[in-house]
């Protein structure tokens, strides 16, 4: 078995109830700590992949080989921050694990030459479309590539190219995908990319990639943003009937505001960049769910959302709340819960046809363990249309 490499502890882990208060806020933010019972079974096992282990990973084709094995140890564990260059692609999908290293020579001449031809056609455009593009898209990007990460040294100081090389990324990729276009929210996320890989052409097409995935919403009225929150209320009401009979008893809780910029952009703002970007990574390690941003939602309710119900906070305060959290939290904490959450779920002895889905997609992973759950219809069909999740 691999040696034990813990996640260090916090003062308020090591004594449960801890309090932290802040004369500016209106509640109090409470860390209980995890025992071991309440954690995933294999928590701690999982060190940050560092360069010895990642190396044990690829052979000498440069093929990953046990791809799942890697992404439960990503999941578990993390990436050392001088190899996130080298395996965000792969987690991010712009390259294969079974691909060998000449195989991605040659794909990345290909995205290069693809990508050269994506900013000729946005230089090539005429005067008319350049006006309407300013409009619907330039005006837009410019205004936040300035007020994004300006803390970070990588994009700090007036004049900065690297502010550039953001802007022209995400011009870019709106004549890449004109359907998807830009939305606010999308310079945050593309931003940490583009430090760690330090490229553009690597950048932009990890970033399309991010954009294709299950995580990113496009926009809180985005559909996909309904079906992100129709699986978390499911979630809630099955893994949290607490805080689910609160939302019940509060006028226009079920839309779950105070988690939209949690999904939108994915814990960016709740948690230091450095934090936040192991969270990522664990979301993309696509461990057992393409979802895992979800149970990361439920583990901060279920760390933090005990003042609301024990307040029986209205909608907005609830939203008060959950925002004065940010930059608060213990991201170590909220993983292990999460970890725990996603096992728990795993092994219910029946959940709703409304979940079904939740893991369907990632290919091996939630139900690879020899159990499988019953699936339970709770919704309500055409007549003499049988439920399509019961199997």
């Amino acid at each position: 078995m691999p040696p034990v490499n813990r996640l260090p502890r916090t003062p308020s882990e090591d004594q449960p109830g801890g309090e932290t208060t802040d004369l500016c806020r209106k509640f109090t933010i409470i860390q209980s700590g995890l025992k071991a019972k309440d954690c995933h079974p294999e928590e701690g096992i999982y060190g940050v992949i560092n360069e010895e282990i990642w190396r044990s990973y690829v052979n000498e084709k440069g093929q990953i080989e046990e791809p799942y094995a890697l992404r439960k140890a990503i999941f578990f564990g993390g990436i050392d921050k001088t190899l996130r260059a080298e395996i965000w692609p792969f987690l991010l999908g712009m390259f294969d694990f079974e691909s060998t290293e000449d195989d991605r020579m040659v794909q990345e001449k290909e995205k290069t030459a693809e990508y050269e031809d994506i900013k000729k056609k946005r230089a090539s455009m005429t005067e008319k479309e350049k006006e309407q593009f300013w409009k619907d898209v330039r005006c837009t990007v410019e205004k936040d590539v300035i007020r994004t990460d300006r803390g970070n040294p990588y994009f700090r100081g007036k004049n900065n190219p690297n502010l550039d090389v953001m802007c022209n990324i995400l011009l870019n990729y709106a004549v890449y995908n004109p359907q998807q276009g830009y939305n606010q929210g999308m310079s945050d996320l593309l931003a940490p990319i583009m430090v760690e890989l330090q490229n553009e052409c690597e950048a932009f097409w990890c970033f399309a990639s991010l954009m294709e995935s299950v995580i990113f919403v496009s926009s809180p009225k985005d559909e996909d943003m309904e079906r992100q929150l129709s699986f978390l209320r499911e979630l809630t009401r099955v893994m949290l009937p607490g805080f689910w009979k609160h939302l019940q008893n509060i006028e226009n809780s079920m839309e779950l505001l105070f988690c939209h910029r949690w999904i939108l952009l994915c814990f960016k703002r709740e948690f230091p960049e450095a934090d936040a970007l192991r969270i990522w990574e664990a979301c993309w390690a696509h461990y057992q769910t393409d979802y895992f941003h979800l149970f990361v939602c439920l583990a901060i309710i279920a760390l933090y959302g005990e003042d609301v119900v024990q307040q029986k906070l209205p909608s907005d305060d609830m939203l008060l709340h959950f925002s004065n959290l940010a930059m608060q939290m213990n991201a170590d904490l909220v993983l292990r819960k999460a970890r725990a959450m996603l096992h728990s779920f795993r092994t219910l002895p029946s959940i709703p046809c409304t979940l079904d889905d939740l893991c369907r997609t990632c290919g091996t992973g939630m139900w690879d363990s020899g159990h499988s759950p019953v699936v339970e219809c709770v919704g309500t069909h055409a007549e003499g249309n049988r439920c399509i999740h019961i199997r």
